[in-house]
Formats: C-alpha cells, sequence, structure tokens
C-alpha cells in the first residue's frame, strides 16, 4: 500500500513519456447512419421526455395504476442515458478524424 502511495498518477493514456497508439476501430455502417440522424436530434429533447416520464409516472400513480406506473417511470433512466450518448456523439464524434500530423 506504501508504494502506491508515494508513486505519481499519471493521467489516462501516458504511460511515462510514451505515447501510446489507438487501435484502428471503426464503426459500421448502420451505427454511423443511426449517430447521423439522432445527431440532428436537439439534446434537450432526451430531458424533457425524461421528465414527461416521471409526471406520467407519477399521474399514474395518483390514478392507483400502480404497475403501469412503474412501467412508463422506468422509461427515464433511459431517455437521460440515450441523451447522453447523443451529446458525446455530437461533442466527440463517433469516429475521430485525424487532424494533420499532430503538430501544431
Amino acid at each position: 500500500m506504501a508504494d502506491t502511495m508515494t508513486t505519481p498518477r499519471m493521467p489516462a493514456g501516458q504511460h511515462g513519456g510514451q505515447s501510446t497508439s489507438r487501435p484502428e476501430h471503426t464503426e459500421g455502417p448502420v451505427a454511423r447512419a443511426i449517430e447521423q440522424q439522432t445527431a440532428k436530434l436537439p439534446s434537450d429533447l432526451f430531458l424533457w421526455a425524461a421528465g414527461g416520464s416521471i409526471a406520467g409516472s407519477l399521474l399514474l400513480q395518483c390514478m392507483g395504476k400502480q404497475h403501469a406506473s412503474l412501467f412508463v417511470g422506468q422509461w427515464a433512466p433511459t431517455f437521460l442515458i440515450l441523451g447522453l450518448y447523443n451529446k458525446l456523439v455530437k461533442v466527440a464524434g463517433s469516429d475521430p478524424v485525424p487532424m494533420g500530423d499532430g503538430t501544431r
């Protein structure tokens, strides 16, 4: 345990000055097509869908429909994760394109 306390931590992807290369992996045509279409959706759409799911669940609970309420309420995390994926694709892209020779 003492070793881990004295060893400096390196940022992810850096190993003592050695450069690590990323293996060449690319997205398939289906994933690329889906990402291109979903990137057109505004990010807040997923937040509104999650909020609507929560509100719908609350309404169903108040109406005494517990099973339907639980079913609809479980959509919220799915919408939030889809929104997160959508945001990541917009910000980072699915397949990073190399930019020049790496020197600026």
